[in-house]
Formats: structure tokens, sequence, C-alpha cells
């Protein structure tokens, strides 16, 4: 039975509704392309629905039998394809990034009416520097070198749940901190993850300018991408410093996300035993 998806999902557009509303008047198909068009388009039954969300094709439409003209249809770029930002960094451009970020704090001191130069300040400016770098550390690897050598082959299928894995991370609308803690599970196909690596993929994508909904989301496919289990379930609960401290300023809000893939979407009992297993405590 085809599985129903949310719109969070990839989406795309029918080829034979673009053929429809652009070139109704004007191409024509021929048995060939018909063929084609049904071959392509069964291949989609036989992919899984956790993986379609990951995968991407393209199509060759015929027009009058002389423009090939491709039709590539929308994905999401690869997570393990990713290349961070600063993963080629040798030691001495850390350091001139530390240099750099440390001259623009002395200027935002002074833009605030301090004086950098005082007793108080005068390693300020460095320390907050080496400080950012530090929570940015994320930038500096990539999933696929965290999980390269952590994945075994094995018969299980029985749901795995690692709960409450603590983050710290950067509003990037702020950049001011939000933290809390992610509970992830998934139901494996006959492949398992290391399950620190599950804890080290929440760092890499917490130790970036972030906004809650993509880290939660990120994760997931990190996962769904590595081991391609039956479903993937990741719950994230954070404080937000940027609701807190200014703004609304709401003490005591919280913001919980979700991202379910694969059965843990299309199955409800399994959605509801992983919400029973990872549900996180008060903070």
């Amino acid at each position: 039975m085809a599985s129903q998806q949310s719109d969070d999902d990839t989406c795309f557009e029918s080829p034979v509704n673009i053929n429809r509303r652009f070139f109704s008047s004007s191409l024509s198909t021929s048995p060939k392309s018909m063929t084609a068009k049904r071959n392509h388009e069964s291949s989609y039954d036989t992919v899984s629905p956790l993986l379609r969300q990951l995968k991407s094709t393209s199509l060759s439409v015929q027009e009058n039998g002389e423009n090939e003209r491709s039709v590539h249809l929308r994905r999401r770029p690869s997570v393990l394809d990713e290349k961070a930002l600063r993963e080629a960094d040798t030691q001495s451009v850390r350091e001139q990034r530390i240099s750099a970020i440390t001259r623009s704090y002395e200027g935002i001191l002074g833009s605030i009416g301090e004086d950098p130069s005082r007793q108080g300040l005068l390693k300020t400016p460095k320390r907050a520097a080496e400080a950012l770098v530090f929570f940015t550390k994320g930038y500096e690897q990539t999933i696929r070198d965290v999980v390269s050598d952590a994945i075994f082959d094995e018969e299980c299928e029985n749901m795995v749940v690692v709960k409450e894995i603590d983050i710290y991370s950067l509003c990037e609308h702020h950049m001011v901190p939000f933290f809390g803690k992610v509970s992830v599970g998934y139901l494996p196909n006959k492949r398992v993850l290391g399950l620190s690596k599950i804890a080290r993929i929440v760092e890499v994508f917490s130790r970036r300018l972030q906004v809650q909904e993509r880290l939660t989301r990120q994760i997931a496919e990190a996962i769904a991408e590595a081991i391609e289990p039956r479903g993937v379930a990741v719950i994230v609960e954070c404080l937000h410093m940027c609701m807190i401290m200014r703004g609304a300023e709401k003490v005591n809000s919280r913001t919980t996300t979700s991202a379910m893939l694969g059965v843990f979407r299309e199955d409800p009992k399994t959605r509801e035993e992983f919400l029973t297993l990872g549900r996180i405590k008060p903070f």
C-alpha cells in the first residue's frame, strides 16, 4: 500500500501534469515515449518511502520527436555528501580566524560604549573569539567522517533508542545559545550504527549556527542515509535564550520539534512506542 507523506517530504510534480499544463497543444507523444514514461513512473512503486525522500532521478521527454528536454525532480541534497565549511582548516588558518574575530570583538566592545583597554576587558576579545570558534566546531567535521567506521551488519529488528542527549547550539538569528535534549530512535534494516556515533551526529549538527527545526531534520536524515533503516524518529526539546533573555522574555517556554521518517510516520503504534521510550524528562 502506498504511504502518504506530509508537505515536509520531498515533492515532485508528475511529468504528465507538466505536459498537460505546458504542452497540451503542441506535444505529441509517441508510443515509444509513452512506454518510457510508464517504465519511469512504475519504478517509484519499488522504492521504499524512506529512500524516496532522499534519492533523485531525472526524466527525458521527447518533444515532437526532435528536441530532448530533461526534467529534474527536486530533492534535498545528501546530508552525507555535505562539505564542512572549515574541514580543510590548518592550524595557521584557525589562528587567522581567531585573530580576525578578536579584532571584531574589540570593535563591538567599543561600539557598545565600553573601553576595550580596561583591565577586565583586555583579554576578552580573544577569549570570546576562541569561544565562538569552539561553539561552531561542527563546521570542522563531516557526517561521513563521523559514521564511516561505525556501521555494522546485524540481524536486529528491534527499536534502538538513545535518549536525552545533551545539545548546545547557537541560534542563527541572534547568535545566542539554545540548549536542551535530543532523543533518537530507529528501526534497523540489517545494519546498525555505533551508539556513540548517534551522539556524535547530534554534536556535529548542533555545534553550528542553527534553527531547531532544521537541526531536528538533519539528525534524522543523516541516520536514514547512513544505514537505510526502516524508520528514524527524532525529538528535540530546547530552551532558547532569544526568547528568555530578550524578546518575549518567557522564562519557562520550551520548544519541541520532531522528525518522523519511514515506519515511524506510517505506523501509529510504532510512533507511539518511540514517543513513550524517548520521552524527555523535565530539565
